[in-house]
């Protein structure tokens, strides 16, 4: 499974979590008003959780119902649908 970026990182964009994740799989561009996770790159290892000063990260299947959109926006920045 992955890990989704959630409303929390809207205007921060601090990338503590891309420090700290050994797949490199979180992204950035300007564009973007969040960073975002690669859906098929993210090993599940939960190290952007702790990382992320303004808790964004959560693991999909324990994203908060009020930021359920998010799984959806994660997964089209990599052109993919939501499961």
């Amino acid at each position: 499974m992955t890990h989704i970026i959630a409303e929390p990182c809207v205007g921060v964009k601090d990338k503590a979590c891309v420090e700290i994740c050994p797949v490199d799989c979180i992204y950035d561009k300007e564009s973007w008003e969040t960073l975002f996770i690669h859906p098929e790159e993210c090993i599940d290892c939960g190290l952007c959780v702790d990382a992320c000063p303004v808790e964004a990260i959560f693991p999909l299947e324990e994203l908060p119902r009020k930021w359920q959109e998010w799984t959806a926006r994660n997964f089209a920045a990599f052109g993919f649908e939501a499961p």
